[in-house]
């Protein structure tokens, strides 16, 4: 009986060793590693979208991505250009780009960084929906390959 309840004991023991807490770097880490993965799902969903869109090469200027505060900002501000109710193509972008959102802005209320309240959406009606919905989804694709490509941003506030 003691010989049992010793490696009972020793077991509780080992497996408490052999897991440990999450630390803070560890926690950051895998939070980027989400926000990236989030980033490239969406654009699998834009290129799905975009197979029923015109295609054209149209420019659009997007923001420098400089760290968690800006890049907050920017996803809140393409999360409020897709509250437009244009599809049911666009529901699945908009989800995508609002929890990239939520995401960054955890992630940066646990770096400590100072960050700006949400920007407040803005109602209004585009003379030419098609092409205000085609220029949204193109900026959001062309932000978030750029921040694909500058993800050690993520690190800086």
């Amino acid at each position: 009986m003691h010989n049992l309840l010793a490696l009972l004991c020793v077991s509780l023991m080992a497996a408490q060793q052999g897991t440990s807490f999450q630390t803070k770097e560890d926690s950051i880490r895998n939070t980027i590693h989400n926000i990236m993965n989030i980033a490239q799902i969406t654009l699998v969903h834009i290129k799905k979208l975009k197979v029923h869109l015109p295609a054209s090469q149209i420019e659009v200027p997007i923001p420098s991505i400089e760290g968690l505060t800006s890049i907050s900002h920017d996803l809140g501000l393409l999360d409020n250009e897709l509250q437009y109710p244009f599809t049911e193509l666009l529901i699945q972008i908009q989800a995508d780009v609002s929890s990239l959102e939520g995401r960054v802005r955890s992630l940066a209320l646990s770096m400590g960084c100072s960050l700006q309240a949400k920007p407040a959406v803005k109602t209004g009606d585009s003379l030419f929906p098609d092409s205000h919905l085609y220029m949204t989804v193109i900026k959001v694709q062309h932000y978030l390959e750029n921040l694909l490509l500058n993800k050690g941003k993520l690190k800086v506030c």
